[in-house]
């Protein structure tokens, strides 16, 4: 089976502080770093197997708190051969991210399921005619035109979705 999720932000201290523009906090579940990540490590492995494929679509972890030591042992907890779509605050460099993820990409097409996975929303009109993104980076917000689909983690209940979730999703706005 093939999942996506995306923003996970592990070991971001800060992001428990984030608010959106309704002035709420972002992530207003968890209290702690630790409670965050251990959260989202047991949501993964609750649905994600060992042989499945998963497509994490950026910003894997970020911070100071952050070392390529805690964050390499955190990925390797991970159920699934995982693949990386860069985001913004990914390190290139990073043993933890090279040593984790099956492939790096830029970006990922399902030309056949009729999207195209991304970090950042691709524009409109680069999109194929009727083609959807599946996307992340914008965290608790969505994009007001039915092509795009955010599978950031706060969109998700901090859980990785399925391919059928997409194909649903896509579904229901074509």
């Amino acid at each position: 089976m093939i999942f996506f999720t995306s923003d996970s932000h592990y070991f971001h201290q800060n992001i428990l502080r984030f608010t959106g523009q309704d002035g709420q906090r972002v992530r207003p579940e968890f209290n702690s770093v630790e409670e965050m990540n251990e959260a989202m490590v047991t949501r993964w492995n609750e649905v994600v197997h060992p042989g499945d494929k998963v497509y994490h679509l950026g910003d894997v972890a970020f911070g100071p708190t952050a070392n390529a030591v805690a964050i390499h042992a955190l990925l390797r907890r991970l159920n699934g051969r995982k693949r990386l779509i860069v985001g913004n605050h990914d390190n290139l460099k990073s043993e933890a991210l090279q040593n984790n993820f099956d492939k790096i990409l830029l970006w990922q097409g399902f030309h056949d399921e009729g999207f195209t996975c991304s970090h950042i929303p691709l524009r409109l009109d680069s999109l194929r005619d009727g083609s959807f993104n599946v996307h992340g980076h914008i965290h608790e917000r969505t994009m007001a035109e039915r092509n795009y689909i955010n599978v950031c983690v706060e969109q998700t209940n901090y859980t990785p979705v399925s391919m059928d979730w997409v194909k649903e999703q896509i579904r229901q706005r074509s």
